[in-house]
């Protein structure tokens, strides 16, 4: 009886064995990521460092001499603390970087090989360095009037050397963004340039509004004067005609105030007479 019991427990033994064995060797890698399979020691140079190869689903290997390392092939967004960036004249700008990734996966195994750690821990040693590379290159060929003056040449030019640099190691940058803050010189200078000209439109705004009042007065006066041009013409015709009629008015009451009230027997007209018949 008791054979019989040691018996089942070395069984029950045995198979939670196998089947904590059996866990240990199987993992599932998720369909938005990949896998890699390697060895966990390999003296082959050939093997890439002891690369199997890439996996997905479940993947069943030897937890004693092999293991599975998993990358995400989603979009991965990293944001930056502050990095301080030189200009060509020695002012010193603040970025603040924010980027969107994610890994190639024909590179992975590259990835992989190269590195043998995780994406964060990539994000905050190549990625970075890459990040700030960029910035210092083209800050050094940037003067601090123009980079403010022309932000979106400057995010360019960082944004394809950063492109270059990454894609040659494994990865793709979906967005890059940055948050330029200038120093605090620069921004009051800034500030003093952006009122003068405000000042300076606000006098060239009053002398235009000058201008056009005076215009406005000056054609007034003028359909004043044309008013009072067209009024006296007319009150100076209007004159003529009453004096001309006036003037023959006036002969005709002179001639009959003189008139004895007799017509003239006969008048003439050459030699013909006109006779008064009565």
């Amino acid at each position: 009886m008791t054979s019989q019991i040691i018996c089942s427990m070395k069984k029950t033994i045995l198979l939670s064995a196998a089947a904590m064995l059996s866990l240990a060797s199987c993992t599932t890698i998720d369909s938005g990521s990949i896998g890699i399979k390697f060895k966990k020691w390999s003296s082959d140079k050939e093997e890439q460092g002891g690369v199997r190869g890439t996996c997905k689903g479940f993947v069943w290997f030897n937890p004693f001499t092999e293991k599975v390392f998993e990358y995400p092939l989603y979009v991965q967004r990293k944001v930056y603390d502050d990095i301080e960036v030189n200009t060509k004249d020695a002012s010193i700008f603040k970025m603040s970087p924010v980027i969107a990734y994610r890994l190639d996966a024909d590179k992975a195994i590259y990835v992989f090989v190269k590195y043998r750690q995780n994406l964060a821990n990539i994000e905050d040693g190549y990625i970075r360095t890459c990040i700030y590379e960029a910035y210092r290159t083209c800050g050094n060929s940037f003067a601090s009037d123009y980079l403010m003056s022309n932000r979106a040449e400057f995010e360019r030019e960082v944004r394809n050397r950063l492109d270059k640099s990454l894609q040659s190691e494994g990865f793709i940058v979906e967005e890059f963004t940055a948050q330029i803050t200038p120093p605090s010189s620069l921004r009051t200078a800034i500030d003093a340039k952006n009122e003068a000209v405000q000042n300076a439109l606000k006098a060239e705004n009053k002398v235009k509004e000058a201008e056009a009042n005076a215009k406005i007065e000056v054609a007034r006066a003028e359909g004043e004067a044309k008013a009072l041009r067209i009024k006296g013409d007319g009150e100076a015709y209007y004159n003529r005609v009453v004096a001309a009629s006036l003037n023959d008015l006036l002969v005709r009451q002179y001639a009959l105030e003189k008139w004895d009230g007799k017509l003239p027997t006969y008048t003439g007209a050459g030699n013909v007479p006109i006779i008064n018949m009565k």
